[in-house]
This record gives C-alpha cells, structure tokens and sequence, in this order.
C-alpha cells in the first residue's frame, strides 16, 4: 500500500469517527484510568518525512489524543503546525503539503505536566544562539518548577507553561559551543523521566534519561533508489515501525543521546549509569500489546499478567470477561491457566461521535453505558470472572460490575491484573491525587464492597514483576504500588491530576 493510499484511508477513517471534541470530554468525566503520556516520533532523511511522522503518530494516537504536532525541515529552516485533536483530524493532506521536508519529529499528547491547551501542544519550535531547534517530550521533570524559577531569575522568558520547555532554555544558555554538547549538558541538570526527539535543520537528535523511565526505540528503513543513506527513525513504541516499514534496531539505552546527521549515526552517554526505573505500567496498560517495549513484547507480558493472576487468585466460575479493550490480553492468559471460557461479555462502542448528544433526563451510568454495552445472553445466569488490568478511583468498576449484574449475572468476581494503585506518579502519567486513589485509603474488602463485586483480588507485586521478566532485560519502577520512589521528589499530598493545575 503506498503512503499516499494510507492517508486517504486514514482520513476517510478520520471523518467517519469525529471522535475528539466529545470523546476526549467524556473520557476526563467517566474514566478511571491512569492517563497515557506522550508519544514521540523521529525520521531522519526521507523524501516523505512528513508523512511518515504522520503515520507514526497515527499508530501512537493511543499515548495522547489532545493535541499534536509535526515540525519538519527542508534544509534550512524548520516548520511547524500543531493543534488541538487527533492526530487524522490535524493533519490534513493540505497541512501535509505544507510541512513537505526530508527530517521531521512529531507529538502527540496528553497533558501530564501544564494546561490541555494549545500553547502546551509539541514540538516546541525555537531560534536561539544555537540555531533552529525543535523539541518533543515524553516524560515529566520533576525539578521543572525549581528550574523554571531559577531560568526566570536570571531573564528567561517562558511562552509556555509545560515542564519540557525549561529543557530547550537550558540547552540555549549552555557555555556548550555545538549543539549536541549543549542538549548533553542541558540533560544533566534536569531529573525526572524524559525520551525525547530533537531537530536542527540538518540533525535529529534521541536521548533518553539515565534511569530510563520512559521507551524510545530506533528503526531503520533501507535506502530508497536514488537515496544516498537508510531512513534511521525513532519512536515510543515499535508498533510505529510497522506502520511506516522501519525495522526495529534497539532501543536508546538509558542515559545515550544519539545524534544522526550527514556524517552518520554518533553515540554519546551524557550521563554516567543509574539504576535503572522503566515504567512497568507500560507493559500493564499504557504501550500497545503490538509493540516491543524495554526489549520485550507487551503482548508476553499481558498474557503472563493473567495467568499468573490465575494461579494467584482462582475464582469458581462460569466465563471470563475483559473490561475492553485494556483487559483483553490478561484475560486471554487467566482464561487459559483456569481453563474457564472466555467470552466478550462487553461490547466496546470505538466510534463515539463528537454531534452526540446526552440525554436532558439523567440515565443512570450514562458515560460508560456510552463505551460499554453488556451481552446479556453470554452474562445471564453465570458467574463471572471479570477481568481489568486496574482500578484507580473506583467509580468506574462499579458501574461495570453493576451493569453486568443487571444483564442476569449472578455473581461478578473481580480481578485486577496488577496491584493495587497506591501513588501517584511523577513521571509522565497523570495521576489522581493519592486521596483519590481508592486502594490507598481502603480495604480490599471495602473496595469490594464499594464497586459491589461477590470478590475482588489483585495480582502481587511479586507476580507482577515475575509476568514482566524484571531483572531481565531492565528493572521496573513500580512507585505507583509501592509509594517508594527512585528519585528525589516533592511531598506526595501535593501532587495533583493535570486537569486540576491553574
């Protein structure tokens, strides 16, 4: 298929679905999620740049459906549209046309860190004293307010209100004459969890923190006639690779930035070795199931979460149901250690239109009843082991459990792919407060009772750690189950969901 094909598909696609201004608003009322982050893509030296930064982004639209941006380069000078939406909706095969050069980095975002507004949205695009630049982050500083106090101390002019502008000040004020020695330097002053894509009018640039935090893989596509190198991209997860035809190489290794220009592909550890805190939450829910993350598929991990949590936590029932579409895969495992069918129990409604409006009357569980409806022939009169991979707030399981029992279930027992969530996080996820987190302030037997299950079990941390090989490949964070952070951090208390920041 060729990429003039895929966009039209896309776009048609795009125009059928309509989703972003009511879906992203019932999503912030009605989900009981940790949000996804960021996702970031790169491609350097490709006569389409541009549209394959677009098909990248598209196939990590899942890491952030507020905003996006392309930023590109000809050459000389570097171009740039962002905007509020998804990713289809904002770039049109005209905005496509505009952007046409042979590099381009692209985001796609959800704000973890600063407004959900369009002066947040990425790449930021600047010219200081060491050129043309521009910048796309996934990740959270947790030193960002320091930074940003001491930067206006001494001049420095903030357009924005996200953490990952203080990067792009640092890297300007730098006494760094080139500019990768500069992005190095600027790197070693800020903490926190970064993977971020970078250009110049003739460079991109990939770097990741020295704990890790957060993925970035590096692909490759063979040269095209005519072309004098291979394509090299970078992306959050390797399922952007296969949409674009790149082949996955290795992931940037904690701690590197690597620098890909006219002179080739160049390596530089800007920092010396952390222990290392990937984020084990990808594998639980925020990556692909399609992707490689930290070396290792996602798909394995999903699968062992739910036979493990089977092994770990039995239940005598009848069928075994995902909450879709995040727990699916665990359940596919749980279903297959207990030998209980697995059935699609609930129906995931994937096309909510942004015309739809919401009834005057008030309909008891409205904004799930809009994204999930019940099998009523598959839930009467069975015992259900309802399978998700994490309960934050509460509120939205005991709707599920409450619908499945309307639908003739006779007992629901509940299963989470994970432990429980009793943390927040610093580092790129928007998080509730830990007072809004229903595990840390009750019982399991409260929690029960709560979202009204006949039981409710979750997976041990051991268990967790075991499904995902750590210690094999990398080493997790698990600060959100754990309270045990791996960098130096404000007081919890005061951490607060993005949406709520003034």
């Amino acid at each position: 298929m060729t990429l003039s094909v895929h966009i039209d598909v896309i776009l048609r696609l795009s125009e059928a679905r309509g989703i972003y201004a009511f879906g992203v608003a019932m999503t912030k009322m009605t989900s009981d999620k940790f949000r996804d982050e960021c996702g970031v893509v790169a491609i350097y030296s490709h006569p389409e740049a541009e549209t394959l930064a677009y098909l990248g982004l598209h196939a990590l639209q899942h890491r952030g459906q507020e905003s996006a941006g392309i930023a590109t380069s000809n050459g000389l000078t570097l171009n740039l549209h962002k905007d509020m939406g998804l990713v289809a909706d904002i770039f049109t095969e005209e905005v496509l046309s505009r952007l046409h050069g042979s590099l381009a980095i692209g985001h796609t975002r959800y704000s973890t860190a600063g407004d959900s507004a369009l002066l947040n949205a990425q790449p930021i695009r600047v010219q200081s004293n060491k050129g043309m630049m521009g910048l796309a982050h996934n990740g959270n500083l947790v030193n960002a307010q320091e930074l940003r106090a001491r930067l206006e101390g001494q001049g420095s002019i903030f357009q924005t209100n996200s953490d990952t502008e203080a990067i792009v000040h640092l890297i300007a004020i730098s006494k760094e004459q080139t500019l990768p020695e500069a992005i190095a330097d600027a790197l070693r002053r800020v903490e926190g969890a970064f993977s971020l894509v970078m250009m110049s009018p003739d460079r991109i640039f990939a770097a990741r923190d020295p704990r890790g935090f957060r993925p970035l893989a590096m692909g490759r596509i063979p040269r095209l006639q005519g072309q004098k190198q291979d394509t090299i991209v970078f992306a959050s997860e390797t399922c952007a690779f296969d949409l674009i035809g790149a082949d996955y190489e290795r992931d940037v290794k904690p701690g590197e930035l690597v620098v890909v220009g006219p002179e080739g592909i160049t390596s530089h550890f800007y920092a010396s070795a952390a222990p290392q805190s990937s984020c084990i939450f990808e594998h639980v829910y925020f990556s692909r199931p399609d992707s490689v993350v930290f070396g290792r598929p996602v798909q394995a991990s999903r699968e062992e979460l739910g036979r493990q949590l089977a092994r770990e936590a039995p239940a005598e029932a009848d069928i075994v149901v995902p909450v879709p579409d995040s727990g699916v895969t665990a359940a596919v495992g749980y279903a297959a250690e207990s030998g209980i069918p697995f059935q699609f129990g609930l129906i995931r409604n994937h096309y909510i239109g942004r015309t739809f409006i919401e009834p005057r009357q008030s309909v008891r569980d409205f904004g799930v009843k809009l994204k999930l409806n019940p099998v009523r022939k598959l839930l009467e009169g069975k015992r259900v082991v309802l399978i998700d991979d994490s309960i934050i707030r509460g509120t939205t399981s005991r709707k599920i459990v409450r619908m499945i029992r309307n639908a003739g279930a006779t007992e629901v027992h509940m299963r989470v792919s994970c432990p429980p969530t009793i943390s927040p996080c610093f580092y790129g996820v928007d998080t509730p407060s830990k007072k809004e987190l229903i595990a840390a302030n009750q019982t399991i037997d409260e929690i029960r009772a709560y979202i009204g299950a006949d039981s409710v079990a979750y997976l041990s941390l051991d268990g967790l750690k075991k499904a995902c090989a750590d210690g094999e490949k990398t080493t997790y964070c698990t600060a959100c189950y754990t309270g045990t952070y791996p960098t130096t951090l404000v007081d919890v208390e005061e951490i607060q969901p993005a949406s709520t920041k003034q």
